[in-house]
């Protein structure tokens, strides 16, 4: 097949095919395992904001430099369509569904913000503190949360390199990570 070099999935495709690496990438048992996680609809929320977060600071970055439209409020928009989905399935009722998307916009842009901050530290204390409070509900530090802000230092490099825009994102595999502080 030829491939043409200036050619990109059409904007809708293009987001399912992001946004489902995302969720994916979220799922891996690893997290939940190798980590500590919690395997719970929390924990589950909580890891697919973090990957969410990365990928849209890797949009941020490219339309700034390339003048590139906004995809990143669409993945956003698709997170957001996927958490009013689940909401649904999880058999709330229409009347709390708009309560539960606040709760949630609320988790998310809290979440995103310390985050955002925290990944400009080059130790990744500040973010081992904040995944300890977000996804481990604790204030103390433990092997899951520096394990788990590795990970994502590294993953905002290797995103460093790609396009989202072209359809496809690659993660670290989260199995790397899981021997260098011991575990869990």
């Amino acid at each position: 097949m030829i491939s043409f070099p200036f050619w990109r999935p059409s904007s809708s495709a293009t987001i399912e095919a992001v946004y489902g690496m995302i969720v994916a990438q979220a799922r891996s048992p690893e997290f939940y395992r190798g980590y500590g996680v919690p395997d719970t609809v929390t924990g589950r929320f909580d890891m697919i904001v973090l990957h969410v977060v990365l990928v849209l600071r890797r949009l941020r970055d490219l339309s700034a430099s390339a003048n590139l439209p906004p995809l990143g409020q669409q993945i956003f928009d698709r997170f957001c369509q996927d958490m009013d989905d689940n909401f649904r399935e999880m058999g709330v009722g229409d009347l709390a569904v708009p309560k539960g998307m606040q709760r949630v916009a609320e988790a998310f842009y809290g979440r995103a913000a310390v985050y955002e901050a925290a990944l400009g530290d080059d130790d990744g204390s500040e973010l081992a503190r904040a995944l300890a409070r977000n996804v481990y509900g604790t204030a103390e530090q433990c092997p899951g949360a520096k394990r788990l802000s590795d990970y994502m230092m590294e993953a905002e490099r290797e995103l460093a390199t790609q396009d989202p825009g072209a359809g496809q994102v690659r993660f670290p595999d989260p199995t790397a990570f899981i021997g260098v502080q011991g575990g869990v």
